[in-house]
């Protein structure tokens, strides 16, 4: 199976990019499945939220804090810096989720949906990356469900036939995938 992770542009302070950290990360979780990795916190830089803020959606929702993407970049450097003292200092303090309710399709019900701050949703980013270049090796080939890169189309593709969709002449769109 081949090493998974994202790259990320970055440099820690030993001078080893982010980048290859997270690919020998990925091969050692790969060639030592037992392996148990106790301190992997000092991956959580500046460059990584970095990484992690460029490639969040700009027209996301704000969270409890009504911080956008664009409002955070204004002072991005000083906020990351600022964001990175606090965790490593273990000050940070994750805010509460804003509850919001959206229609449910089909029906008059409502589904929640929760929100999460700016800055929690960098942090999560952050650890997604981290523990993606540990957990990620465990997979299967053939599993496709919540992994980067890959979805459930892929999955049917896989599958012999391929997907077949039948699409109705309205508006409706897809009806059934076979």
């Amino acid at each position: 199976m081949k090493a998974w992770c994202k790259a990320t542009q970055s440099v820690l302070r030993s001078g080893v990019p982010v980048t290859t950290k997270f690919h020998h990360i990925a091969r050692k979780a790969r060639n030592e499945p037992g392996f148990k990795f106790t301190s992997l916190f000092h991956l959580m830089n500046k460059g990584l939220l970095r990484g992690c803020f460029q490639q969040l959606r700009k027209d996301a929702a704000a969270g409890i804090d009504r911080m956008t993407k664009e409002m955070y970049a204004e002072n991005l450097e000083r906020n990351l810096t600022d964001l990175v003292e606090r965790l490593h200092r273990m000050a940070y303090i994750p805010q509460p989720v804003r509850r919001k309710y959206i229609p449910k399709p089909g029906s008059a019900k409502l589904r929640p949906l929760g929100i999460p701050s700016f800055e929690d949703k960098l942090v999560q980013a952050g650890l997604v990356r981290i523990l993606e270049s540990i957990y990620e090796q465990d997979f299967i080939e053939d599993s496709y469900g919540f992994r980067p890169g890959r979805s459930c189309h892929d999955a049917g593709i896989k599958c012999d036939g391929g997907v077949q969709a039948y699409q109705p002449h309205c508006r409706g769109g897809y009806q059934r995938v076979l």
